[in-house]
Order: C-alpha cells, then sequence, then structure tokens
C-alpha cells in the first residue's frame, strides 16, 4: 500500500522550500502529487498529524485525495485541525488513533484596510467557511448549519467523539469496541519573513537544491544582525 505522509504545517509549492530552509516540517500539494503519481492507482493510506495551515492549499490537497481512482484510508495519528481536518476528509475510509484528535474552526485572514475593506473581507470569511463545511457534510452527513455553529465554537473532538458525529469510520486499536462516546499551532511564518527570504535568495532547482540551501542558510548567519528584528 502507497503512502502519503501529511506532517507539519500545509503551505504552498512555492513556499515549501523556505520551511525546509529553516527546517520546519511542513507538506504542499506537489508532495501529494508525486507521492499519488507513485502509487500507480494502488490502494492509498494517508497519514495525518498537522496543525493546518492555508485554506486553499488544503482545499487543493483534498481534491487530489478526492479524484484519486483508488481506496484511500486515512489515518489521523496526532492531530488534524483545521485545514489538515478538511484533508481527513478525503478518506474513502477515515481512522483515528484513541489519542488523537480533530478540530475545525472558522477560517482566519490578516487583512489591512478601511471599514468597506474590513466588511468585504467578513463575507469572503463567511464564504470560505461554507466551503470548508461542504467537505464536513459530504463526509458525516450533517447539516451546514450544524457545522457552522461547530466551527464558530472551534471544537475539539476526541475519537469517540469524531466517531459518533461521523467524522471518522473507526478508531484504531479498539477491536472490541470499548471506547465509546495541548496542541501545537502550525508555524506559519510571517509574509515578511517570506519576502525577505524570496528577496534574498533564489529559490533552489532540483538539481542543486541541498547546496543553495546551504549556502543560504550561511547567507541568513552573515545577517543575522538584521533578521532578528524581523520576527
Amino acid at each position: 500500500m502507497a503512502k502519503v505522509k501529511i506532517k507539519g504545517t500545509i503551505v504552498s509549492n512555492s513556499d515549501k522550500w523556505i520551511y525546509e530552509w529553516f527546517g520546519i516540517e511542513a507538506v504542499s500539494p506537489g508532495d501529494v502529487e508525486k507521492a499519488i503519481e507513485n502509487a500507480n492507482g494502488e490502494d492509498l493510506e494517508v497519514e495525518i498529524n498537522s496543525g493546518g495551515g492555508l485554506v486553499d492549499v488544503g482545499s487543493e490537497i483534498y481534491s487530489a485525495l478526492k479524484k484519486y481512482p483508488g481506496k484511500v484510508t486515512v489515518d489521523i495519528v496526532g492531530i488534524a485541525a483545521s485545514a489538515a481536518s478538511v484533508i481527513a476528509m478525503a478518506g474513502d475510509h477515515v481512522r483515528i488513533a484513541p489519542t488523537a484528535q480533530i478540530m475545525i474552526h472558522n477560517v482566519k485572514s490578516k487583512r489591512e484596510g478601511d471599514y468597506r475593506d474590513m466588511k468585504h473581507e467578513a463575507g469572503v470569511l463567511e464564504n470560505f467557511n461554507k466551503s470548508i463545511a461542504n467537505a464536513y457534510i459530504l463526509k458525516t452527513g450533517m447539516s451546514q448549519d450544524e457545522l457552522l455553529k461547530l466551527m464558530d465554537k472551534e471544537t475539539w473532538l476526541n475519537a469517540q467523539q469524531a466517531k459518533e458525529l461521523g467524522f471518522v469510520d473507526e478508531i484504531l486499536f479498539d477491536e472490541g469496541n470499548q471506547l465509546v462516546a495541548s496542541i501545537d499551532h502550525p508555524v506559519i511564518l510571517p509574509s515578511v519573513v517570506l519576502n525577505k527570504i524570496r528577496n534574498m535568495v533564489k529559490p533552489p532547482s532540483n538539481g542543486d537544491r541541498d547546496r543553495k540551501i546551504y549556502q543560504a542558510k550561511l547567507k541568513l548567519l552573515k545577517l543575522k544582525g538584521e533578521m532578528k528584528h524581523e520576527f
């Protein structure tokens, strides 16, 4: 059985190399697409332990897994929070460790502008919430109103609750069905840091990726006096 790992922060393809550079665990759509291509249609096992990340990237990964022609089994082994919870809903069969949790909440954003911009952004966020809720609806059969209320409250579900509400199909290691009904937030690098890295370092190509990442680290060390004011 082929495997896909959703570990760490969910980031875009263009920013993945920056997270690697800082040594921060992250996953991008490109990582998932590569694993899917290598799977060649055989059954796919997706292992999730992620606090989430970018909502549009989570949607892209969810869509890629839903379109996969083979059977997709999702194992939530730590947490599936925020965007990672959306990805978890792509499984044909979803399992959760007895010690794991799912968290669903409203989409958040950082926006600048006047009151008109804020009103517009509020509408955008409400639509994002409804779009995300669609993944939960398809899996659980719950109504949109029920799910939006759970998202409003930032709801944490343990294994028993997740199974009872239909977010998962099975609790791992619970052969006898005995189980009945602090978190690390995703490391999202600030835009000022991402932009500084983009301007300072040319993204490495696949051919000499390690060498350029090493050179970039050396350059960062030389500039740490300037960089420390950004973090």
